[in-house]
């Protein structure tokens, strides 16, 4: 396999290990709430996206299976 020439500096590999950083996320506010939301994402305050509700008004129920019927 090949192998390095020359063993890289600390400050080469630090300069080169600089350029992976995170970002601060874009934070908008909500056009129906004006409440600090991601953009392009389901407001989590009221439910809506692009000036339309999205969420369901009622939450659905869930099936629970009996566990002793099997």
């Amino acid at each position: 396999m090949a192998e390095p020439k020359k063993k890289l500096s600390k400050t080469r590999t630090n300069l080169r290990r600089a350029q992976y950083k995170a970002t601060d996320l874009e934070v908008t506010t909500c056009t129906n709430c004006k409440k600090p939301a991601l953009p392009h994402v389901v407001c989590p305050h009221c439910g809506f996206y692009n000036g339309k509700s999205v969420t369901q008004s009622a939450p659905t129920k869930r099936i629970v299976l009996d566990q002793e019927s099997k």
